[in-house]
């Protein structure tokens, strides 16, 4: 983010407004593709580190060309043994075991029978053979050298040794195939005998704990009366709904007789009781049908009168019958009713004595049940267990049988006769390689703790500013076109050194045919008129009037870039002020040869008039320098002094263009106490030269600061570009 900002001076007081300040613009180009500029960026590093590279490969490939040829030849053989039959059917033990797994090939563990085969119990013998023939052999030495392999998914194993010397090696492997023939058909029957001697062994044992269990559950059964723990849930679930439907049937019968026996203590009940009772009911009709003959009698006769009294008496014979009726009836039902309360009252307690039986039962069941599952757990375990040395005496006599068939040796040990190693070819060739990559790899990471940019795009990229300008590293530009100042005598002679020359753009310019130098002058000379009118271009309203020039850290070129972009301006019809605004390390009066025994230090410290110290350049009219003058012991105090703003203003109305050259900005204040007076800041970045961090820094330091900083100039930049000598041949 760049500060704008506009700060009133005396020279502004004066008349003159200060320029405005512009925006910086981004400048236009064609957006690179990801891909394409990380490949341009990675050529751009093999090509700058390419000694390192280069010097790497030498060192990496001596050693390695040492290495291979003083390396002692090694030799290698091997031979091939087919283990398993060679047949499309399936084995007798894939039909007789395996019935479910059709697709496997083989019954070989291959990965276990060649650990066997290297095992030291089977390689003890084989090494006291060999060492009859070579003592130095041992278990482990043999073994470093050899490899036994299965040859990918077929019925092969492939045995190779390697050594120096080629007829150890075939001794060797002739011993070994040998000695793994003899195995295959002894050691392997050995071991799958015993085996099926150790199952016969263990089969009785295992047959009499089975039989046992089984008598053991059988027993179990009979006794608790047990089928399964389901079985007996169910049943006791069933046996406790029974119950408790019976219960609940004969509560309801005794709660029902026990009512009614209540009842007939009662008039009511006994009335009741007493209407359903046929023999009563038919004396009481009698007595209700005497009753009426009586009635009817006592209109006829006289209450005392012999028909009357025989009713009479008939009445109370009946009456004494029907009480007697009555209580025979009520003790017939009352007995009835006892009875049945009884018997529901013997049938209630045989009830509850069924169901304390079943509570024990029921509390019994998880007992029984957890000794159910035990024996049957225990039989499962023993019948797996029976089975399984079963199917494994009948997979044993089955390998006995197939190991009736020994191994076969289908190719056997040739002594080699050409070396395998050194392949000279083949390690030159990946030492090579390995060289390239070694170099690169340490260039790249040389590049990423390498704090500076090695080219434009990386620059644009990371600092995000407006570049205005790329100036090309030309190391022949002192060689072109330049101009010698004369003096009269020796005594106009300066003490200091003069180590540059100035371009001479008045002469005739002329075209070199064949040659890339744009009508003499060549792109660097076309990269300063760009970057001037870049700068310009800036506002196209009004033109920019002051800039200062500066860097992050020395060495980047300010000055030269300051002295050249005066030359360009100059040239180009500006009436142009050069400023070497630096006090404290000066270039600018040796880039243009000429003495520094007073300049801008004098303006401000003394009362010299200025154009005492503006000096014309010779055969360039348009361009004048004020050099830096005597360095003061505080420069800092100088350039913030108002006498410098009023030379500042005075420059500004006198010239087109005024440039100052000013200090790094990095640690020192002068670039940011002259800024805030100028219409911007132009700040030089070397190519491969300027620290990152410095960069940022300045950076920084210029945004918290009242400066408009208008871009950024890239020095000393190596791309190679073809297309410009083509444009402008002849």
């Amino acid at each position: 983010m760049e500060n704008h900002f506009t700060k009133t001076s005396s020279y502004e007081r004066n008349g003159n407004s200060a320029h405005p300040v512009f925006p910086p613009q981004i400048p236009l180009g064609f957006e690179q593709e990801s891909n394409d500029w990380n490949f341009r960026q990675l050529l751009g590093i093999l090509q700058r580190r390419a000694l390192i590279i280069v010097g790497i490969g030498t060192v990496v490939m001596s050693g390695v060309t040492y290495s291979t040829l003083n390396q002692k030849p090694v030799y290698e053989s091997n031979f091939r043994l087919l283990v398993e039959p060679l047949t499309d059917e399936k084995s007798l033990l894939q039909l007789t075991i395996d019935t479910g797994n059709s697709d496997k090939s083989g019954n070989l563990d291959y990965e276990s029978q060649i650990q066997v085969l290297r095992s030291p119990e089977l390689m003890a013998d084989i090494v006291k053979q060999i060492q009859f023939y070579y003592p130095d052999i041992n278990y482990d030495s043999l073994l470093k050298f050899l490899v036994i392999r299965r040859l990918g998914t077929t019925k092969l194993i492939e045995v190779s040794y390697r050594s120096s010397d080629s007829n150890q090696i075939k001794i060797v492997l002739d011993i070994i195939a040998k000695s793994y023939l003899n195995y295959s058909l002894e050691k392997r029957q050995t071991k799958l005998r015993q085996g099926v001697q150790f199952v016969d062994q263990q089969l009785p044992t295992i047959k009499h704990r089975v039989d046992n269990l089984q008598k053991e559950l059988q027993l179990f059964r009979q006794k608790y009366d047990f089928i399964s723990p389901d079985a007996q849930a169910a049943q006791v679930a069933e046996r406790v709904t029974t119950l408790s439907n019976q219960r609940l049937e004969i509560d309801q019968k005794l709660a029902e007789y026990q009512a009614i026996f209540a009842n007939l203590k009662l008039a009511q009940g006994e009335t009741a009781a007493l209407n359903n009772a046929p023999g009563y009911q038919e004396i009481f009709g009698k007595l209700r049908q005497l009753e009426a003959d009586i009635s009817g009698e006592s209109v006829r006769f006289q209450q005392d009168s012999p028909p009357l009294r025989s009713l009479q008496e008939k009445k109370k014979n009946l009456l004494t019958l029907l009480q007697e009726e009555a209580r025979r009836s009520m003790g017939v039902k009352f007995a009835e009713i006892t009875t049945q309360i009884q018997i529901l009252e013997v049938q209630s307690q045989e009830l509850s004595k069924a169901e304390r039986q079943l509570e024990q039962e029921v509390k019994l069941l998880p007992v029984l049940a957890r000794k159910y599952a035990e024996l049957q757990r225990e039989l499962q375990i023993a019948t797996d267990s029976l089975n399984r040395f079963l199917t494994t005496r009948e997979t044993l006599q089955i390998q006995v049988a197939q190991t009736e068939l020994p191994w076969e040796l289908i190719q056997e040990a040739l002594q080699p006769e050409a070396p395998i190693s050194p392949n000279i070819p083949r390690s030159l060739t990946l030492g090579l390689v390995a060289s390239l990559l070694l170099g690169m790899g340490i260039s790249l990471l040389m590049e990423k703790v390498d704090n500076t940019y090695h080219n434009v795009d990386s620059l644009k990229e990371k600092m995000k500013l407006p570049l205005l300008g790329v100036l090309p590293f030309d190391k022949k530009i002192q060689n072109h076109l330049y101009y010698k100042i004369e003096r009269s005598s020796p005594s106009e002679k300066t003490p200091f050194r003069f180590f540059r020359k100035i371009s001479k753009f008045s002469k005739s310019l002329h075209r070199s045919p064949g040659s890339d130098r744009y009508y003499g002058q060549g792109r660097f000379w076309e990269s300063l008129q760009v970057l001037y009118s870049n700068i310009q271009l800036l506002n196209s309203d009004q033109p920019i009037k002051s800039l200062i020039i500066s860097s992050a850290l020395p060495g980047d070129g300010k000055s030269t870039v300051s002295f050249q972009l005066a030359q360009i301006a100059a040239a180009m019809g500006k009436r142009v002020l050069l400023v070497d605004a630096d006090l404290r390390r000066p270039q600018v009066h040796l880039l243009t040869d000429l003495n520094n025994l007073w300049g801008l230090s004098s303006l401000i410290s003394t009362n010299i008039p200025a154009g005492q110290v503006i000096r014309q350049m010779p055969e360039m009219n348009n361009l004048s320098v004020v050099t830096s003058g005597p360095v003061p012991p505080d420069p800092a105090r100088l350039l913030s002094s108002e006498k410098m703003k009023q030379l500042m203003g005075y420059f500004q109305r006198t010239f087109d263009l005024v440039i100052y050259d000013v200090p790094p900005i990095v640690g020192l204040v002068d670039a940011r106490m002259l800024a805030p007076y100028t219409d911007g800041v132009v700040l030089v970045v070397r190519i491969d030269k300027t620290d990152k961090t410095g960069l940022m820094q300045a950076q920084e330091s210029l945004k918290i600061s009242p400066v408009n900083l208008l871009g950024i100039v890239a020095n000393g930049d190596k791309t190679k570009f073809k297309g410009y000598k083509h444009y402008y041949k002849s």
